[in-house]
């Protein structure tokens, strides 16, 4: 498959190899691009853009279960992308993630992830393929005054040194590979546990991640709902296609 150039070559990066380094055409974000190709670039493609506002990139995914169920990958490419942040940064500094695709970081939006699939699969069918993406904001120089959107920050605020795109992408990939390991050695239970770790823990009321992706929270099971949230996407500006500053 010819992709159209993007405005400038994407570095290459150190990749495990079960990965295939894509770029996105110029002014297409990664996730769009990822399924778009999907299904000629298979799994393992690793697509990424090249901005100095955002660290943009997104991975094709072979889901082997109904996508009712399959939907639960967006837990291995949230963990994975909290660690890869958490090992970039500045130690002892905080990563959390809000239910259930947001990174914040010290407390302040940095980015976050989404999930895609084939728009004619059912409930019951195991998709063609799944497209886990992640925006970071990478700097907020372009929006003007910092202190005018305290709710956000960037890796540039944080003080991530030089480098730190490459280092959090390669992270990601190896990441995200121990996530599904732990997943199919230790059983699912084992990887929700550890993404539920990066969740701020309400005193005294239980969580658990039930089979369709869903968080079960205290004892009477209030349920916080996986499929309308990965539709919401609350962590993008719809107008701007990045993080919501």
């Amino acid at each position: 498959m010819t992709l159209l150039a993007p405005s400038r070559p994407a570095s290459r990066l150190t990749l495990p190899p079960v990965f295939s380094q894509a770029e996105a055409a110029a002014g297409e974000d990664a996730f769009a691009a990822a399924r778009r190709m999907a299904g000629v670039a298979g799994a393992g493609a690793f697509v990424v853009t090249d901005r100095d506002d955002v660290i943009d990139f997104a991975v094709v995914l072979a889901p082997d279960e109904p996508l009712a169920s399959a939907r639960r990958a967006l837990f291995a490419g949230m963990l994975a992308l909290a660690e890869a942040v958490g090992a970039a940064g500045p130690a002892e500094m905080p990563v959390a993630i809000a239910w259930p695709d947001t990174l914040l970081y010290d407390g302040a939006r940095l980015g976050g992830g989404r999930l895609g699939w084939p728009q004619d699969c059912s409930e019951q069918a195991a998709p063609d393929w799944l497209v886990f993406g992640a925006m970071l904001i990478a700097s907020k120089a372009h929006a003007g005054d910092p202190g005018l959107t305290p709710g956000s920050t960037s890796l540039e605020e944080e003080s991530f040194g030089p480098g730190a795109r490459e280092l959090i992408l390669e992270s990601f990939a190896r990441n995200l590979m121990k996530a599904f390991e732990i997943w199919t050695e230790d059983g699912f239970d084992a990887l929700a546990a550890r993404f539920l770790g990066y969740m701020p823990e309400p005193p005294g009321r239980p969580r658990r991640i039930d089979l369709n992706g869903d968080c079960l929270v205290g004892p009477d099971g209030e349920r916080l709902a996986l499929a309308p949230a990965l539709k919401a996407v609350r962590w993008r500006d719809p107008e701007t296609g990045g993080v919501r500053l």
